[in-house]
């Protein structure tokens, strides 16, 4: 069973930055597409970003594009985002989300993190 373990998050001001990262133990994880998401309070959970099992190929959001970077690191098996240049409206639950189909994991996942927090003052 692959699970999903997520830090990092918090408080920033706008204009700060901030780094999640994502755990994954019980599965091939070099095999793995990887995928964050974020929900809003009252609102639906929304794609963020996603990185290839190979990190050869990565897809952004248009309103994270230039400010967030997915990473990963195989060795570790873990996956990060990079939030940079954040913005009130990014206050979210954010989400790791793991998938053999790099397609799938863009939509609709199998696994996921427990969320994590993210909130920017202005």
């Amino acid at each position: 069973q692959v699970q999903l373990v997520q830090s990092g998050g918090g408080l920033a001001q706008a204009g700060g930055s901030l780094k999640l990262s994502c755990a994954v133990s019980g599965g091939t994880f070099g095999s793995l597409s990887m995928a964050w998401f974020r929900q809003a309070a009252g609102k639906a959970r929304e794609f963020v970003g996603g990185i290839s099992w190979s990190a050869g190929r990565t897809f952004y959001t248009n309103f994270v594009k230039g400010r967030f970077t997915i990473s990963r690191d195989n060795a570790k098996n873990t996956v990060y985002l990079q939030m940079n240049s954040l913005k009130p409206e990014d206050t979210a639950v954010y989400y790791c989300a793991a998938e053999a189909s790099i397609a799938v994991v863009l939509r609709n996942p199998s696994y996921w993190g427990q969320g994590t927090q993210v909130t920017v003052s202005s």
